[in-house]
């Protein structure tokens, strides 16, 4: 495993169930992994959007795509998916839904302001760095 980046083995981590054995390839990573790697480097604090990350993944104009992985994550998954809105600073989560109510609880436990239901991004978006 000494030959594995760090990067992965923490993506892996990141995506592993609390107490589950990480399996860590060296395969080419997949369009899945790639955004998971994305989001998994947003800090605690800052949000992107699901354009964002997947131009940040080398996946421009495949929004929709990092929508569709984030929904199919594991039950469990430590990755903080709930720090990508949609490109307006809103959670795309039904308004009422649990889902959503856990998000804007994540984000707010974050630090992260909401007003009229949406985010500043002009405030609160990660730029990809650090």
């Amino acid at each position: 495993m000494a030959d594995v980046p760090v990067a992965v083995m923490s993506l892996e981590t990141a995506l592993a169930r609390d107490g589950a054995e990480a399996d860590v390839s060296a395969e080419p990573l997949t369009d899945a992994e790639r955004i998971w790697q994305v989001v998994a480097r947003i800090p605690s604090g800052r949000v992107c959007s699901y354009g964002q990350v997947a131009e940040l993944a080398g996946l421009v104009r495949r929004a929709r795509l990092v929508g569709r992985i984030l929904s199919r994550l594991p039950e469990g998954s430590r990755l903080p998916w709930h720090r990508v809105v949609n490109a307006r600073g809103e959670l795309s989560l039904p308004a009422q839904s649990e889902g959503a109510r856990l998000q804007r609880s994540r984000l707010e436990s974050e630090g992260i302001c909401f007003l009229r239901g949406r985010i500043s991004l002009a405030h609160y978006r990660w730029d990809g760095e650090g």
